[in-house]
């Protein structure tokens, strides 16, 4: 650990900075962290980051982390209540526990985490697209899916506080005041859990095979917990380090040789940079993100489908097509594209052999009740080379079509809908390749510009490769 960072005063008697009293805070619980790494503002992509003091290897322990210093429901002061009426404070998202924990440490003076939680005086400079106004995620995250998904956010938060957290809290005012403990420090809550807590990997079940186990159960996520150190790693798709679980502590191990003064980076998973704005509030560089997507919502495959249709009853036709489409998405809303091709590909396969059916084969598969064995069971690989940006353009004609037009149709959402599709990807394009304008672009402009136009390129892209 670096000395400057470990001084306890100045030599004026000033008070410690907030991380250099977060890191005598790791000293005293048990935190051990290699020589070898320093955290600091400074020479970072955003806020807090590591830096390595000397080049490190793969399979080096950057810093070990042992349980007890992890923040959650079962290691906060008021676990035990927790605990005792955990049935009371069930819900959809299944993080009201810890964000009751949070509200109160945070507003706790004699909070054990106090340190910890003290590196962040406000929750707003996280920047999520939920603390931006309504009309900036509407201009500039049109038919990205950001807007829906924080305004969908904002409704179960409002929702979760007033049915859940607050009741709770008017139970025990010793612990909790609804004129500390507000919906809006709840919101920067979930905004901080959202960007910084983990979520430890579910263990895999030896006893699959027992008799008595139905297999039907679909297993409950572990709950998120905050981990110190760990949230100060910043994220890239090409990540050098990674961290480890293990019974008595967690440990940031090295993935990769990292060079003298290049910056530690963990993973937050496969993540494009739409999930990335919307659940940690920064963004990738377009062409630095290999896990970027664009959605074709379903929606827009419909539209496409009911292209041309000029009777009631082609329209009745397509209607009981798309009714057995539906069922087999199993309540899916898009279907999901990379850069290499699409990555819902068995979902796009069926939908697009179901639309494009003769009335013969349609007739027939009725019939049948479903597919011929012989369908049923097509090669997952062979669907997903068709599907891939190799296979796209070898496809049958009405499939391509369908798919082009589907493209189509989601391109003109990040418009007004009545654009040409050129004239919707040409505006990004052009300030994409002026750097002198996007260096005059605000902060969040810049990050909406990088979500949509990565979208935008995949999906252009799609247009190109099924091209009739």
């Amino acid at each position: 650990m670096a000395t400057e960072a470990k001084r306890a005063k100045v030599d004026d008697g000033a008070e410690l900075s907030p991380l250099q009293n977060f890191l005598q805070w790791c000293d005293r619980v048990g935190l051990v962290l290699s020589k070898k790494v320093c955290v600091s503002k400074e020479g970072t992509v955003a806020e807090y980051g590591m830096l390595a003091l000397d080049s490190i290897q793969e399979g080096e322990v950057l810093f070990t982390i042992p349980r007890s210093a992890l923040l959650h429901q079962g290691t906060t002061k008021v676990s035990a209540l927790l605990e005792k009426e955990r049935s009371s404070l069930e819900s959809s998202s299944g993080w009201v526990p810890l964000l009751l924990s949070l509200l109160y440490e945070y507003t706790s003076a004699q909070s054990h985490w106090k340190p910890y939680l003290s590196l962040w005086s406000d929750f707003k400079t996280l920047d999520h697209p939920m603390f931006w106004s309504e009309e900036e995620r509407d201009g500039l995250l049109k038919g990205t899916g950001v807007p829906e998904a924080v305004d969908r956010d904002l409704v179960n938060i409002r929702q979760e506080y007033t049915d859940v957290a607050l009741p709770f809290m008017s139970k025990h005012p010793e612990m909790w005041s609804p004129d500390t403990h507000t919906l809006e420090l709840y919101t920067q809550l979930v905004a901080f859990v959202m960007a910084y807590s983990f979520q430890e990997p579910q263990e895999e079940d030896d006893d699959e095979d027992d008799e008595d186990d139905c297999g039907d159960e679909e297993k409950i996520p572990n709950p998120p917990m905050m981990v110190p150190m760990a949230d100060m790693l910043n994220h890239v798709s090409k990540h050098n380090a990674n961290l480890e679980f293990t019974p008595d502590s967690l440990k940031m191990v090295c993935v990769r040789p990292i060079k003298k003064d290049e910056e530690v980076f963990n993973t937050y998973g496969q993540m494009a940079n739409w999930q990335l704005l919307h659940m940690y509030g920064f963004t990738e560089p377009y062409r630095q993100n290999c896990n970027d997507t664009a959605d074709v919502p379903v929606g827009s495959l419909h539209r496409a489908a009911a292209r041309g249709i000029k009777s009631d009853l082609e329209r009745q036709q397509l209607e009981e097509r798309w009714e057995t489409v539906t069922q087999t998405l199993e309540g899916k809303s898009a279907f999901v594209f990379g850069k290499h091709g699409c990555l819902t590909d068995t979902e796009l396969h069926t939908a697009l052999k179901v639309l494009c059916m003769s009335k013969s084969e349609f007739s027939e598969f009725k019939d049948n009740e479903g597919w011929e064995e012989d369908e049923e069971d097509e090669d997952d690989e062979t669907i997903c080379r068709a599907l891939s940006n190799e296979g796209l353009p070898e496809l049958t004609s009405s499939w391509k079509r369908l798919l082009h037009d589907a493209a189509s149709v989601t391109l003109r959402a990040y418009g007004d809908g009545e654009q040409e599709v050129e004239r919707v990807l040409a505006g990004d394009r052009a300030l994409m390749k002026d750097e002198a304008a996007v260096a005059r672009l605000s902060c969040r402009q810049k990050k909406a510009l990088q979500v949509r136009y990565g979208q935008k390129a995949i999906l252009h892209r799609l247009m190109d490769l099924t091209k009739s």
